[in-house]
């Protein structure tokens, strides 16, 4: 099943975040996937605020991994610097860190994703308006869709 859901503004972006966020559990994985600008690093903002996160998010385009700490890990990743080359990077020990995982990019390196996550493509649909189309995979993340959207 898909859900689609269209934002007006960045509030409302971070709210759709924050309530993904609110049903959270350890070793939750979030793949985000959109054009530059179209809200990715908002989204991620909301999930940190959601947590507790203090720090200031920005995108690790550079970094690629930059980990946060509040009511659970948020492990921050952009991989679109290593264009579908991952075998130093140890993500997969990331999925199993008991923190919640957010991937910009994630359709870059959908081969190394687990088969349980949930998928977010994000398209630009006006200047401040973005529709969400949101897929859960697997019964975790399906229930965490029936529950919040």
């Amino acid at each position: 099943m898909e859900y689609k859901v269209t934002t007006y503004n960045e509030q409302e972006t971070t709210e759709l975040a924050q309530n993904i966020e609110s049903e959270r559990f350890p070793n939750m994985v979030i793949c985000l996937e959109g054009d530059l600008g179209s809200g990715k690093t908002i989204f991620t903002k909301g999930i940190a605020n959601g947590l507790g996160i203090q720090e200031t998010i920005t995108s690790p385009t550079f970094n690629i991994i930059k980990e946060y700490h509040g009511e659970l890990p948020l492990y921050h990743m952009d991989v679109y610097r290593l264009k579908g080359s991952i075998k130093d990077l140890g993500l997969e020990e990331y999925f199993k860190k008991g923190g919640i995982v957010v991937i910009e990019w994630a359709d870059m390196i959908e081969q190394y994703l687990p088969k349980e996550r949930l998928d977010i493509k994000i398209k630009i649909t006006g200047e401040n308006t973005r529709v969400f189309i949101i897929t859960p995979m697997g019964k975790k993340y399906e229930d965490l869709c029936e529950a919040v959207l």
